[in-house]
């Protein structure tokens, strides 16, 4: 695992949280784009977690090294760690698909389970979005007079939400309590009242729903990205 954090006390902060997770090793840690581009291509690494902003630019750098690593280590799992409640950073991280992609707000680094879980679904090809963005996303959205959300049920607006953090239906019925055949009814009246086509490829689902709380509703023409496990 690279470690990329510009801050020393959050990087440091960061290693030894994952310094404490069963079967983790970070094989190096850095402070600039450069330098991460750099350490992925010495010691090739399963995962990297990496800020959002860091030199030269502090803009968007961790975005673009993990778009850049779709192709030169298409492999390779990212976690961005993040301290904005941001679509659009969202939609930039995933723009090239979901498949091995997390985002996951700075707040919750030092839940060593739910960090743990981020990092292990990446390195699986699944995806992981933090529930808390998901949450403020779908709260937005519903406050809209000409949303689509409104017509979706309290259980479905549920759903939705375990849905769009790249929860299988499986684990969503567990968190829910209710049956895999019941999530797949909702899921059904979920992309059926959102206009969108049916699927149940968990992260073709998560990508789709980012997009459409984020007031984008992707076309018949976006390509699908890449199948891969959700979050279990």
């Amino acid at each position: 695992m690279v470690v990329a954090e510009d801050n020393l006390l959050v990087r440091e902060g960061v290693l030894r949280l994952v310094a404490d997770i069963d079967g983790l090793r970070v094989s190096a840690s850095c402070s600039s784009y450069d330098d991460l581009l750099a350490a992925v291509d010495n010691y090739s690494p399963d995962v990297v977690i990496t800020d959002i902003r860091m030199p030269p630019g502090h803009r968007d750098e961790g975005i673009r090294a993990s778009n850049r690593f779709r192709t030169s280590h298409p492999d390779l799992g990212v976690l961005v760690l993040s301290q904005f409640l941001d679509a659009a950073y969202v939609l930039a991280l995933l723009e090239d698909g979901t498949r091995g992609r997390g985002y996951l707000l700075k707040d919750h680094v030092d839940e060593v389970d739910r960090l743990a879980r981020a990092i292990r679904t990446v390195a699986a090809g699944g995806s992981f979005i933090d529930d808390e963005v998901v949450d403020v996303l779908v709260r937005s959205q519903t406050r809209n007079v000409d949303s689509p959300l409104e017509s979706l049920s309290a259980r479905e607006l549920e759903v939705l939400t375990e849905m769009a953090t790249g929860a299988t239906n499986a684990a969503i019925a567990d968190s829910l309590c209710v049956s895999a055949h019941s999530v797949e009814k909702h899921a059904s009246a979920i992309f059926a009242k959102l206009g969108l086509a049916e699927d149940f490829e968990v992260n073709r689902r998560v990508k789709a729903v980012v997009m459409f709380l984020a007031g984008r509703t992707p076309t018949a023409s976006e390509p699908s990205p890449a199948t891969a496990p959700g979050r279990a």
